[in-house]
């Protein structure tokens, strides 16, 4: 694009969804892109439930001062990573991981700089 012009099919502005459901297609895929979608529930199960539903599970976080009801959700909720109070923060001593449909392997952390390494056994016996 040149200056302040968008090219048609290339670009979305931001742009919020309202009332989603889980009979939509933005709710079942994956969006790369300045979007929201926003659904209501009754209670947490339900949030649980629907979220877990899904095929994907790379990020989800949640918004509250209360760290006790963060931890009790992050365990429940079937996701890589889990935030409180953030969203996309990374942290190169924290696994960047995905479940299900999203993502492969793990990244940042040691654990994902294993993924760069090759180990070598050496399998040595004294003959007598």
């Amino acid at each position: 694009p040149s200056g302040n012009q968008f090219r048609v099919g290339y670009w979305v502005r931001p742009t919020v969804f309202a009332d989603v459901s889980p009979a939509m297609r933005i709710w079942r895929e994956e969006i790369f892109g300045p979007v929201l979608s926003v659904a209501s529930w009754r209670d947490v199960d339900e949030v649980l439930d629907r979220a877990n539903g899904l095929d994907y599970g790379l990020t989800a976080s949640i918004w509250t001062n209360d760290r006790d009801a963060a931890l009790a959700i992050g365990d429940r909720i079937d996701t890589g990573t889990w935030f409180m109070n953030r969203c996309d923060y990374l942290d190169p001593a924290l696994a960047w991981t995905g479940v299900k449909d999203s993502g492969r392997g793990c990244t940042l952390s040691r654990l994902g700089l294993e993924a760069f390494t090759r180990p070598k056994s050496f399998h040595l016996k004294l003959t007598p």
